[in-house]
């Protein structure tokens, strides 16, 4: 892809594709493509941001204070926080990376409301979350029905 100024106009080739935009066509362009790689998402608790800069924001919903708010350079990063935790991990493993305050707990919350990360809150006091297969899952029981006499899995849940 190519971007080049000529005669007043914008020119955009893509392949062997060429467009000449006129000047407000091209910040319009600008703007759409901004707004289509800033992508903020919100979930029950908290929300996370795709910004222009390439750095991924995770906020509390609805707050206004940066002590609200913890941002990593990319979305990879937090991936890689994510990996170092431990299978079962609270607001102070999260701290033992340097996050502080408040925004361990936030970053807790986050990492299992986000559908990227396979965990989940399993207890609310202290806040501790789990990654997916590391709890023992329930025994099934095997049982005879009153009409079949055969039997039927029946899981303990």
């Amino acid at each position: 892809m190519s971007v080049t100024a000529e005669r007043g106009s914008v020119v955009v080739e893509l392949g062997d594709q060429r467009r000449e935009l006129t000047r407000e066509e091209a910040i319009a362009l600008q703007e759409r493509i901004g707004d289509a790689i800033v992508d903020r998402t919100e979930y029950f608790r908290t929300a996370g941001a795709h910004r222009a800069d390439g750095a991924y924001e995770v906020t509390r919903r609805a707050a206004d204070s940066a002590g609200n708010t913890k941002v990593f350079d990319s979305f990879a990063a937090l991936e890689r926080l994510y990996e170092r935790l431990p299978d079962e991990f609270g607001a102070e493993a999260v701290g033992r990376t340097g996050i502080t305050g408040s925004r361990r707990h936030l970053l807790v919350r986050h990492l299992a409301e986000h559908p990227a990360f396979d965990c989940e809150i399993t207890c609310r006091r202290p806040l501790t979350a789990t990654k997916a297969g590391d709890e023992p899952e329930a025994e099934e029981h095997t049982e005879p029905t009153a009409a079949t006499s055969e039997f039927e899995e029946v899981s303990a849940d």
